[in-house]
Parts: C-alpha cells; structure tokens; sequence
C-alpha cells in the first residue's frame, strides 16, 4: 500500500522513514521519498503525514534495535556512531553531532513539567520539559517515575476531574433531615 503526502496537487509518495526527531517540541520524521534520490530526503512534521504503517514500522524497527543495542552491551546503549552505515558519513558534521547530543535525563537538566505523554512506540513515554532549556525530549515513564516522582504526580493531578452525581447530593441532603 502506497502512503501519500499531498501538497498543491502534487502527489509525493513515501518509500520509508529513515529518522525520528524532535523539533520545537514538534515531532519530526526523516522520510526518503519513492523515486528521488537520497539528497532529497526532507524532514516533515508529524502532522502533515498520512503514512501510519510506515511510522509504526520505524518506531517498531528503533525498539528493536533499541532492546537489541541494550542486550549486545549489558545494558548501555551504543555510540550513534557505532550503527552508521557509509551512505550516512557524508552527511555534514552539523547533523552528525546533533544526533550525538544527549537526550532526556542524559542532559543532566533538572525536570521543569512534563507537557504530553504518548504510547506510540508500544511504551509509555513523557515530553518532559526542562528547566532553562526550550528543548523538550521524550523520556520513558518508568524513568521519571523513579527520577521526578513529583513531576509526574504533578502532570496527573493537572489532568485530574471529579466527578459528583446528582443522586449522591440528594442522599446527603435525605440524611440530613
């Protein structure tokens, strides 16, 4: 099945999603497109997509590789640069070292609010925005459980609502009198 983007009648067709990345507290995915070559590959705001099953197969493929990287090193996570294949090394030194950036609680930044959640890749994850930086990462649930409790009490109490029913109002009047 063929997956479409469509933009002033211009029909451009997504082949595959090639990288995930977050800008502007925005989500952003790297698509090549089918029948351009590799320099023509743009990164497209989440929202502007209609390719479901292709980000779904990316976010599955990085889990997989993520669970993979973790089991071959006893739990710590490879370099970005120990799984570039050759196609990658000529992009400019700008990208390269933004993807080795740290990212979440690897930043050493203290926790400000969490603004989202999303289970999207099959785990539960927070958009946690940090104190002193306008940059927003994902980070897993069960890792800002341990790491900024209150935070996370925080973000659920916000969302919190009550709800009061006509009829237990009226049995407390009835017991009253």
């Amino acid at each position: 099945m063929e997956q479409v983007l469509e933009e002033e009648e211009e029909e451009y067709v997504v082949e595959k999603v090639l990288d995930r990345r977050v800008a502007k507290g925005k989500v952003e995915y790297l698509l090549k497109w089918k029948g351009f070559s590799d320099e023509d590959n743009t990164w497209e705001p989440e929202d502007n997509l209609d390719c479901p099953d292709l980000i779904a197969e990316f976010l599955q493929s990085q889990k997989t590789a993520t669970e993979a990287d973790r089991t071959e090193t006893g739990g710590k996570r490879k370099a970005e640069s120990d799984t570039e294949t050759a196609g990658e090394e000529s992009k400019p030194k700008k990208k390269k070292e933004e993807a080795e950036k740290p990212r979440g609680f690897a930043r050493s930044l203290e926790p400000e609010r969490i603004i989202g959640a999303t289970d999207s890749s099959g785990e539960l994850m927070f958009l946690m925005k940090w104190k002193n930086s306008d940059e927003a990462d994902l980070v897993p649930a069960k890792e800002a459980n341990v790491k900024c409790p209150q935070v996370v009490i925080s973000f659920y109490e916000e969302r919190l609502t009550w709800h009061s029913y006509a009829s237990e109002e009226e049995e407390k009047k009835e017991d009253k009198n």
